[in-house]
């Protein structure tokens, strides 16, 4: 069977299925779960691959389940992925009581990695294919409630609080040669978004420590750590005139707590931030300012300040041989040329730039959607493009590397050097996970 055929099989076989596939993402959508919590999600999507017959592994980092698709000969293996985790937005229409919501459209994900793993069983192209096809349903992508996770971590549960990093610290991606998922993007009109690139991020929770006293009688024996916050986040503002303009830095912060009662000078507060930038070399620039800064707000009241460093993700790395199979198979699949964006350029963080540092990757974006992603306006308008489009343009990219003896893989991956080995890369997400006291 020629190319052309094969995939007009495997395109077949997913329109043949849209209704299950469109049920599945709907089904998902109504039991939105937060990360390392995603155990509906899990056993909707492990029903939906065993009911193909296939074997599905499960219990990957908590949540996470795979399947692997195995070709007629020994070749690469191609990953497919899809998060299972939501965002919180208590503001979203379809939000549920804990606030979470697919606001984020990682549902839209998981259903088009299962429709590519249907459209490649159903219609025999495995038979075709040298090599393997591995689906992996992941974990925990959105960073949030970083005190469950670190409860987690001193369980000794996850060792890593994102879901791809703790995949690949446990050998889930050790025999994967390329990788591939999407996003959903509210594109102003557009079908697709082919390369893009984001910042990374370094994670920090910080302990402001004062000294609490009556805040009306005797203010002057205690130590104010709210003080101390508000003057790291000016100090903060001070800073950000140099960063470069091409690290792309981006620093925000929440305070998760502000003190136990407005009668007492504050001795406890909170803060988690996120310092993000498109390089690792601006993320450890940027992250030592804010250390400073906070360090500085401490001292001017005479607090004292723990600051947990937390690995986050990693920048997106682009793969143009690897985008333009992605493309080509969003025209072939009747996506006009001026409605899919080259390049795009994105300073927040994904998880999937973990896995692009030491393998091939791709992350195209997809419409179908409006609304800004992690708002109450995000929503699908057009299930076929956020759902069926992506299957199948993942399924027959899969194709295109694993046709005629994985030609086209070898080809990319002999022409190929990771940004980092496993080791590397372990190694600098031990380098950046520490904790610093100072005494103010």
């Amino acid at each position: 069977m020629n190319i052309d055929e094969l995939k007009r099989n495997v395109v077949k076989a997913i329109d043949d299925n849209k209704d299950i596939i469109i049920k599945t993402a709907r089904k998902i959508y109504s039991t939105p779960e937060y990360g390392y919590k995603e155990f509906k999600t899990t056993e909707t999507t492990s029903k939906f691959l065993k009911d193909l017959g296939l074997d599905v592994k499960e219990n990957l980092a908590i949540t996470g389940c795979e399947t692997v698709l195995d070709g007629a000969k020994p070749g690469p293996n191609i990953a497919i992925l899809g998060e299972l985790d939501a965002i919180s937005c208590a503001s979203h229409k379809d939000a549920v009581e804990t606030g979470a919501v697919h606001a984020c459209g990682h549902n839209h994900q998981v259903a088009g990695m299962l429709g590519a793993t249907l459209g490649l069983v159903k219609s025999g192209a495995l038979k075709q294919l040298a090599g393997k096809v591995t689906a992996i349903a992941t974990p925990s992508e959105e960073y949030i409630e970083l005190d469950y996770r670190d409860k987690l971590r001193k369980e000794g549960k996850i060792t890593y609080l994102g879901g791809k990093q703790e995949l690949i610290k446990k050998g889930y991606f050790d025999d994967v040669d390329m990788a591939m998922m999407f996003h959903s993007q509210d594109m102003d009109g557009k079908d697709a978004l082919v390369g893009p690139v984001s910042n990374g991020f370094i994670g920090k929770k910080v302990h402001f420590i004062g000294k609490q006293s009556h805040a009306g009688n005797a203010p002057e024996k205690g130590i104010n750590a709210l003080n101390a916050a508000t003057l790291a986040m000016n100090n903060i503002h001070a800073q950000r005139e140099t960063f470069k303009d091409s690290d792309r830095v981006r620093v925000h912060y929440i305070i998760t707590k502000g003190g136990t009662v407005v009668n007492s000078v504050p001795d406890n507060v909170q803060m988690e931030v996120y310092v993000r930038a498109r390089t690792i070399a601006g993320m450890l620039d940027a992250s030592k300012k804010v250390d400073r800064a906070i360090k500085a707000g401490a001292m001017a009241v005479g607090a004292k300040v723990e600051i947990t460093n937390i690995p986050g993700y990693l920048p997106i790395l682009d793969y143009p041989e690897f985008d333009k199979l992605f493309k080509n198979n969003l025209l072939l699949l009747g996506t006009p040329d001026d409605k899919i964006i080259k390049g795009g350029d994105f300073t927040g963080s994904f998880d999937i730039g973990d896995v692009s540092h030491i393998m091939p990757t791709i992350h195209p974006m997809i419409g179908g959607v409006k609304g800004e992603l992690h708002t109450k306006d995000f929503g699908v308008v057009d299930e076929e493009t956020a759902y069926l489009l992506p299957a199948k343009a993942m399924a027959l990219t899969a194709v295109d590397l694993l046709y005629n003896d994985a030609s086209v893989a070898e080809g990319i991956l002999n022409n190929f050097k990771p940004a980092m080995t496993k080791k590397e890369y372990l190694d600098f997400l031990t380098s950046v996970d520490n904790v610093e006291d100072f005494e103010g």
